[in-house]
């Protein structure tokens, strides 16, 4: 019994240890143990860098897919843990455990990536995608970039011999530009662009079958680009002489609206003509403003303006001065539309009989045979660039009268002089208190950008202006300026001016303009005002921060899109129509609507 027992003992014994010796090698060294974690851990570490992030970054289509498969078990093959054969049978379970584990994890993530595929709504929206972001509006640019191409197929003489897709891409070309209309963005977009989207695209991949030649299409692309090059061109011209003669056309509204007021004006008696509070107008103790300018509409809306935000409307004083075709029409207007509290003077320009051509040369040139020819001549040698200084305002005496000012107010001290396409938005009581330090001119710099210093204005190839004037020198803005009357008459500056203006007389120092000769008159005599009182841009620049807008006591329309102006930019014209009165019945005779 006992050696039954023993026997059966012996057997148990040897089934457990036979698979342990048969199966291991007993004589392999301890740095073999090791060899084997390392082969494992390289195996692992090689199929997670090389299939895993192929995962990560593959694309989403399941011919894709499959490569990625094939990659990942190609590299992991390839590898030299895997190539190397062993007669170790637990090395060989243990690889091939790893790379079945591995299949199992790209498999998992295949199926996951599909089921997001399917989630998707599609792939043009403003949808985020791991790990970015799609670029807005992308339907509308993809339908734009299908249009090209299809034009491209659609011109190439492989495709042209093919009858039936020339018939089918014309049918897509015409669904697509018919979803595309005048959209901007993809909200613009009919429900069917995405249908129509996918039309398109398989007829073009009809097309890349059928022209494969990529050097012709790249040759037609080229041409279609000078073309389209061409064309920017030409319209751009197009756009800067419609703009330009827009700017100096007068609305049949503003050419109603004077013709009404001069009529009522000369169906007043002479007392009824008068304006009150004349006392007023040397009044060195008050706000003076001097305004010239022949647009009514425009005027009335500085007057307004200024008025609204005035803490003393009392104390302010406007006076106008205007052409003898508006002079009735100006006075009559603010004879029926009194600024409250505020003193009136308009003034006919040519009652001026000191202002002449014998004392000042700029009428003198205005009234050259030259100037004349420079105006009206049809043809010029080079007329885009004298396009943008022919326009109407430099030939009126009142765009220089600004620097008359003294011999204009002979018995003020101070003047704030604003120009007639400015907003007011605040009190400007408090630029007569500011202290010019000596100098005759107060003004906001405009050197923040690189285009509005002196070499801008001026012609510094000429040795007069090279030698006086500084080409770096900071720019500053006509349209809200404080003038210091009495420095004026102290410096001479009238004189200045004349003195330069007779050196300019073939308009080789600078070009038709006030800046220019400003930028001369007072250099060296312009004190820097802050910025927050004087904000330009409004009628040229679309992207003026909307910030200093606000907080800006003048807002400026410099520029040809005037807010009164249908080009007028949309954005900023409520800041200047909220002071015109479109029920008034001299507006609604004139149809002069907001």
């Amino acid at each position: 019994m006992v050696k039954l027992r023993n026997l059966a003992l012996f057997f148990m014994l040897l089934t457990v240890a036979a698979p342990i010796f048969l199966y291991t090698d007993p004589f392999k060294t301890p740095s073999s143990n090791r060899d084997f974690l390392d082969d494992v851990t390289a195996l692992e570490s090689t199929a997670l860098a090389r299939g895993v992030v192929g995962v990560v970054y593959s694309q989403k289509t399941q011919e894709a897919r499959d490569q990625l498969s094939a990659r990942v078990l190609s590299a992991a093959d390839d590898d030299d843990t895997l190539s190397q054969q062993t007669d170790n049978p637990i090395k060989q379970v243990t690889y091939a455990s790893e790379i079945q584990h591995f299949q199992n994890r790209v498999q998992f993530t295949q199926q996951t990536s599909g089921k997001v595929d399917e989630q998707k709504p599609n792939a043009f929206g403003a949808e985020k995608e791991r790990g970015h972001v799609l670029m807005p509006d992308a339907q509308v640019r993809h339908l734009k970039d299908q249009l090209i191409r299809a034009k491209v197929y659609l011109s190439l003489p492989s495709a042209k011999a093919n009858a039936h897709f020339v018939r089918e891409i014309r049918l897509r070309i015409k669904e697509v530009q018919r979803a595309l209309a005048d959209a901007s963005k993809d909200s613009d977009l009919p429900k069917t662009a995405i249908e129509k989207l996918k039309a398109m695209e398989l007829t073009l991949a009809k097309g890349k079958q059928i022209q494969d030649d990529c050097s012709t299409v790249v040759k037609k692309l080229r041409a279609m680009l000078h073309s389209a090059e061409e064309q920017l061109r030409v319209h751009k011209k197009q756009t800067m002489f419609l703009t330009q003669l827009t700017a100096k056309t007068i609305p049949k509204g503003l050419h109603c609206l004077p013709l009404r007021l001069t009529t009522d004006y000369y169906a007043l008696n002479s007392s009824q003509q008068q304006f009150p509070n004349q006392e007023k107008l040397e009044d060195t103790q008050l706000y003076h403003y001097a305004l010239f300018s022949d647009n009514v509409l425009a005027t009335s809306v500085v007057v307004n303006s200024t008025i609204t935000n005035a803490k003393h409307p009392a104390k302010h004083v406007f006076h106008i001065v205007t052409d003898r075709l508006n002079y009735a029409a100006m006075r009559m207007w603010f004879l029926d539309n009194p600024p409250g509290k505020a003193t009136i003077q308009v003034q006919n320009v040519e009652e001026f009989t000191w202002l002449n051509s014998s004392y000042s040369p700029v009428l003198k040139q205005l009234s050259s045979r030259s100037m004349i020819d420079y105006y009206f001549r049809a043809q010029h040698t080079n007329s885009d660039t004298n396009l943008k200084f022919r326009n109407p305002k430099y030939l009126s005496i009142l765009n220089h009268l600004r620097f008359y000012l003294p011999e204009i107010f002979p018995k003020l001290s101070k003047v704030l002089f604003l120009d007639d396409d400015i907003v007011v938005q605040k009190d400007l009581s408090g630029l007569w208190s500011v202290d010019l330090k000596g100098n005759v001119n107060g003004a906001v710099e405009t050197c923040g950008e690189s285009f509005h210093r002196f070499d801008r204005y001026l012609n510094f190839s000429n040795p007069l202006i090279s030698n006086n004037f500084d080409p770096r020198a900071c720019g500053w803005a006509y349209g809200m300026n404080v003038f210091d009357l009495d420095e004026w008459k102290r410096q001479n500056i009238t004189e200045v001016y004349h003195r330069w203006q007779e050196l300019n007389q073939d308009r080789e120092l600078w070009k038709l303009g006030t800046l220019p000769p400003g930028l001369i008159t007072f250099w060296r005599r312009t004190y820097p005002l802050e910025r927050k009182w004087h904000i330009l841009g409004l009628g040229y620049n679309p992207s003026v921060n909307q910030r200093d807008i606000e907080r800006a006591a003048v807002i400026h329309y410099n520029g040809n899109l005037k807010p009164w102006l249908e080009i007028g930019i949309p954005r900023y014209r409520g800041f200047w129509s909220k002071h015109v009165d479109y029920e008034h019945v001299y507006l609604r005779e004139c149809n002069i609507n907001p």
